[in-house]
């Protein structure tokens, strides 16, 4: 990194890394080596190492706090880290086994009950309308809509296991299973230009910021639950029937 300005900086940068990926060759997989630096406000499951990662910088608020409730915690990073192992077993990470290895591992039967399953999520989620009249991908944003669903019910699952013997104690007002699913829904807030929604639509797989919040919640019957509205009602036509995977 010198003054010579930004692109010769990227440029430079770029042939470093390129080098030092190409310094791999022939060697033995380092598999303490992470795909992400320490403050990324990120997480990642690796296929081919089976291994997930969460960097330091997401165990911050609105993620982690160890200083909020069960509901809000389990609400955020636990759901995050629900969202990671699913991805162990989402349409692209099942087809690896425990050691990493592309290798079909499961049996006929369970992979034609998941692929039919899959279908049904990538059949509602391709019925959103991001803006205008562009549509969701359902199949490009399956993998990663199956583990926000899988991640949400994991989690909630853990977080319930909390409240074992412990009073519905209201926090301004709300129960902590809705602190649950308001601390999942708040992660997820955002505002985008229109031109950004349109480009993330067509080349992002992950769903815009809304219908990660919309999608999962649609097919969660404990989120109806938590605040006394009928499932019927609030579905509509979008989801009839919620879809379970895991």
């Amino acid at each position: 990194v010198d003054g010579d300005g930004y692109a010769a900086n990227a440029l430079q940068a770029n042939e470093f890394l390129t080098r030092f990926d190409l310094g791999k060759i022939g060697k033995s997989v380092d598999r303490t080596e992470w795909e992400m630096t320490p403050p990324t406000v990120n997480a990642y499951y690796n296929t081919n190492l089976n291994e997930i990662v969460f960097p330091a910088g997401i165990l911050q608020p609105p993620f982690f706090d160890p200083k909020v409730d069960d509901a809000v915690n389990y609400g955020a990073m636990g759901m995050v880290i629900g969202h990671e192992l699913t991805h162990g077993f989402d349409d692209q990470g099942r087809k690896f086994d425990a050691d990493g290895n592309l290798r079909d591992w499961w049996t006929a039967d369970d992979a034609k009950l998941f692929k039919e399953r899959a279908a049904r999520i990538a059949e509602q989620y391709s019925r959103f309308v991001a803006i205008d009249d562009l549509k969701i991908n359902g199949e490009m944003t399956l993998g990663e809509n199956i583990a926000d669903l899988g991640g949400l019910k994991i989690s909630y699952l853990a977080f319930k296991k909390t409240r074992k013997d412990k009073p519905a104690e209201k926090i301004d007002g709300f129960t902590p299973e809705q602190r649950y699913f308001l601390s999942y829904a708040m992660l997820w807030r955002a505002a985008v230009r229109d031109e950004y929604l349109r480009r993330q639509v067509r080349t992002d797989f992950h769903s815009p910021a809304r219908f990660r919040v919309l999608g999962p919640l649609y097919n969660t019957p404990e989120f109806f639950e938590a605040f006394r509205v009928p499932p019927d009602a609030a579905r509509g036509k979008l989801n009839p029937k919620p879809v379970v995977i895991w």
